[in-house]
Parts: C-alpha cells; structure tokens; sequence
C-alpha cells in the first residue's frame, strides 16, 4: 500500500463517517475509497465545493458472481495534484438504483446513460433517462452484464429509433442532417430546428454503430487486446493503444525502459501533429480557403509518409505493446525523422503565415460556433475544445506518463471559446509538440525498447490515462485469470466534447455548421465504441 496524498484525507473521512468503509493507494497517483451505498451525492458536492475537484469520468462494473453486487466508479482529479480519487460506491442487484449526479454535474449526463444502457442500474433523478447508447428500438438488454454472452444474436429491432423533439412555431422548421454522410464518416444523425438560417437548437444522436468493444476486451488474451485498443477510433490509435499498455503495466507493475518511453512519446506527437495539420487545412477548406487546405494536406502526406518508414503503416498501429514498442528504429529512420520534422517546421509556419494573411478567413471563423467557458466547465469539456474555451487541462503536463516529464512544453489556453481559437490551440500544439519531437530525437535511442511481460496478476485494477490530439482518453481496466480481462472501461475525449457542438452551434447560421463541427472533430466511433 502507498500513502494516500489526496488533501485533508483524514478531515474526510471524519465528515462522512460510517459511509467510508475503506481507503487505499496502489500506487502513488491512484487512491481509492470504497464506501458502503450507491449514494455519493454529499462526496461528490464536499470535493467539488472544498478542493475543486473534477470529475473526470463514471463508469459500472458487474461484479453480482463475485461480489453480489455492481459497483459505480466516480474517478475525481484536483488541480495541482497527481493523484486521482476514485470513489467506488455499491449497487444492490436486487434493487439496481442509484442517485444521479446529471442535475448538478451536466458532464456525466450521457455516462450516467450508458450505465443504464450497458448494465440496466437505473440512474434516478436523471433530468434525461432516455436511452443514449441503445437506439429506442432495442429490446430490453444489459450487453455489459456478465450473463449477457457476447455472442448473443438479437432479434431484428422495429420501430423509431428515435423521436426527436419536434420544431414548433411560426416559421420555424426542422432539418436533418444524416444519420448517413457524405465522404467517409461515419453515421451520426442532427437534428436542427431553424428560423431562416439562425439555429435556434440541435438534437444529437449516436451510437448507431456500437462494436462493443468494452465487451470484446473480456474475451481476448491481453496481447490481443491491445490491437483491439487501437481500433477503438482510427486517427488515435497510437494514443488509445498507449492507454491500455500503460493500463495493463500499471497492474502488473511493470516498469519500461527509458527508450521506450522516449520512441512512444515521439510517435504521440507525430500523431498529434498528422490530426492537428489535416484540422487546420479542413477548417479552412470549409469556409472556401482551398489553397490552404492543399498545403496543410501535402504537410500531412509528409508525416504519413515518415510514419510508415517508422511503424510499417501511416497511422502508426502495430507499434506500442505492453512492455513497450515493438520494434526499433534504426539510425537511418531516425536522421529521416529528424529531417522530416525540420522540413515541416519550416512548411508549417508558412501554412500559418498564409491563413493569416487572410482576413477573409478570419472573418469566417472569428465569433463562429462560441463555446463559453462556463458551459465548458459545466459540461466538463477536455482537450482542443476545452482549451479555447479556458479549460487548462492536459494529461502531459499534470499527469506525466511515457518521457513527457523530461520535455516541459506549453499548455496553450484562450478565452474567447470560437472556430479560429480552436484553430490556433492547434497550430500553437503544433510547435509544442514539433519541440518535444526534436528534443526526444536529439536523446541517445539506443538500448533495450521493449521487456519480456511476465504473467499477469489476476484482480489487479489500474487506471490509464494519456492527452490523445482530441483530449483526455481513459482506460480503466480490470485483469482476470489466464491474463485475460475482467473489464476494461473506455472514455474517448469525445464522449466528453459532442454535447459542446449542440451549444456552439446555437444563434449562427445553419451554413456555418461544417466548420464548427469540423473545428471540434469528434469521432463517432471513439463515442460508439
């Protein structure tokens, strides 16, 4: 056991009494308090109200064959402070109920949902029970139960998949937009409701391509596992495939070595800067700039056509194990990284020279799709979104993993919450991460980047977290016999940041949807899993 950190422990435990069964730390940056019933309400107003605290993420956990009961799991962080809280509270499986945080805590309203969805606990007090992750033509399952086989053959749904809100008054009308898209993304359906062009609001519906992923985990051996991690959203692989290595070393206490660390910070910066670059080109081809589009497209061909010499593939998959990398690099590929992130250096400042040179552009984008810092606080928005909007939180910086705690960088934060400050978070963690890069590289990378993984230990649970180009990404896992997994829980940064598009959207003109939404660049199927 570690010592728990988490400020004024002792006076919290005091304040709730027998409520607090137990606490401990596996490790110097996860502690956990296991309390006796389902209702956290009073913990989670104390930690908010005395220390600030965020809540990161919730999530469910069937344990009714080993422990006779589900438990709900509220992972809280403070500014300042390494260490998580994450609060474990107990669901009767005979009555499967317990008090919702949505009211208060708008940020989990949609994960409050998937709990009723994936385990059928019933989240009272929900301001929006509806179902989230089940479409309304689902019969009545519980697919993240332990009963439910993950083989299960359903019967053909009929009937709504679901009955948006219907747009009343004079002159107002409803548009929809999907489920199904032009180009190659994937199926989300927006409902608008306009007056003229003004949006006056925006229904959103996901989930209409759930992998169950989540359930997948529990029937693969954990070095199979981790190709299944980097399926989870494409453009972030590397950084989902690191979540879930780290997950599974934390549990087995593995430690790396250094290079390793070093060729994983490397590749999540180049898959930062691949994202970030192919964004900034796409908000400006989206308000009609397609000479800058074409630049920052060939700049991203650069950095693809550097990640296949590095990984064997342009998106980077393959490459991070448990126990570290795969495979190293030899000092031919490393000179041609090094050469490739000086060239696009140079290439990028001229991309961003040229975008602001146009005040066309600037006109299009500043004042566009706002996104206030008080509703991104509420709505616990994270990442690229967050940051524009005055959220000041990167898992790097306050949460180091890989080599990051050897390369300080700057954490870029604006107010002002629209398209182009979200536009210019990108650009400025693009030169962040291009420094990273350049310092890692200058780092002797020969010696040992991988270790032989011993069996794991069976009931050991961990927490993961990386800073993906979209935002926070957690893992939470769970290992059981035979190194397989009990439960491993997934949170995208997109899960967090969809319901920020519906209130950025509001008051402009439906025209000026594309880039919003393009300047938040969520992943369906990060949200679907």
């Amino acid at each position: 056991m570690k010592q728990v950190n988490f400020p004024l422990f002792a006076t919290f435990c005091q304040k709730f009494g027998a409520q607090v069964q137990s606490m401990h730390s596996e490790r110097d940056d996860e502690t956990y308090l296991f309390i006796n019933n389902s209702d956290i309400r009073d913990i989670a107003e104390y930690l908010r109200g005395e220390f600030e605290a965020r809540l990161v993420t919730v999530f469910a956990e069937d344990r009714c064959s080993t422990d006779g009961v589900f438990f709900n799991y509220y992972v809280f962080e403070q500014n300042d402070n390494p260490q998580y809280l994450i609060v474990r509270a107990p669901v009767s499986a005979d009555d499967p109920r317990f008090p919702s945080l949505s009211a208060e805590l708008p940020a989990v309203n949609w994960q409050e949902r998937e709990i009723q969805d994936w385990f059928g606990l019933t989240a009272t007090g929900h301001p929006n029970p509806r179902r989230v992750a089940l479409h309304d033509n689902w019969p009545d399952v519980h697919p993240l139960r332990k009963d439910f086989p993950v083989d299960t053959v359903l019967a053909p749904f009929e009937g709504e998949r679901h009955i948006y809100r219907p747009a009343l008054g004079e002159g107002v009308f409803q548009v929809p937009v999907g489920p199904v898209h032009a180009g190659t993304i994937e199926p989300g359906h927006f409902s608008f409701a306009v007056a003229g062009e003004p949006i006056l609001y925006l229904q959103l519906r996901m989930f209409y391509t759930h992998k169950g992923t989540e359930k997948l985990f529990e029937r693969l051996p954990i070095h199979k596992a981790v190709f299944l991690a980097e399926s989870v959203s494409g453009d972030s692989s590397f950084s989902h495939g690191t979540a879930f290595c780290q997950a599974i070393e934390r549990a087995a206490e593995i430690q790396l070595p250094l290079r390793a660390l070093i060729m994983r910070t490397i590749l999540l910066e180049l898959e930062r800067i691949c994202n970030h670059v192919a964004d900034i080109g796409a908000i400006a081809n989206d308000v009609g700039f397609v000479v800058a589009n074409a630049h920052a497209t060939r700049l991203k061909e650069m950095l693809f056509a550097n990640n296949e010499q590095l990984a064997g593939n342009r998106l980077l998959r393959g490459m991070v194990c448990v126990g570290g990398i795969r495979r190293a690099w030899r000092a031919w590929q490393v000179d041609s990284l090094c050469d490739t992130v000086k060239a696009f250096a140079r290439e990028f400042q001229d991309l961003v020279a040229l975008i602001n040179s146009s005040e066309s552009t600037r006109d299009r984008l500043d004042h566009t799709g706002i996104l206030k810092p008080k509703i991104a606080k509420d709505l616990g928005i994270v990442g690229v979104a967050g940051r524009a909007s005055g959220i000041d939180l990167d898992v790097r910086r306050d949460h180091p993993y890989a080599a990051y705690r050897q390369y300080p960088f700057q954490v870029p934060v604006y107010q002002a919450g629209d398209v182009w400050h979200r536009m210019q978070v990108r650009i400025d963690e693009v030169k962040e991460s291009l420094s990273i890069i350049t310092r890692a590289t200058d780092q002797d990378l020969n010696g040992e980047f991988r270790i032989s993984v011993p069996p794991i230990p069976r009931n050991r649970c961990a927490l993961s977290a990386v800073e993906g180009w979209r935002g926070e990404i957690i893992h939470w896992i769970r290992t059981g016999a035979d190194n397989r997994l009990e439960r491993c829980k997934i949170k995208d940064p997109s899960l967090n940041n969809w319901p920020a598009v519906v209130e950025a959207v509001q008051g402009n003109i439906i025209a000026d949807f594309p880039v919003i939404n393009k300047s938040f660049n969520l992943s369906y199927s990060g949200t679907d899993r």
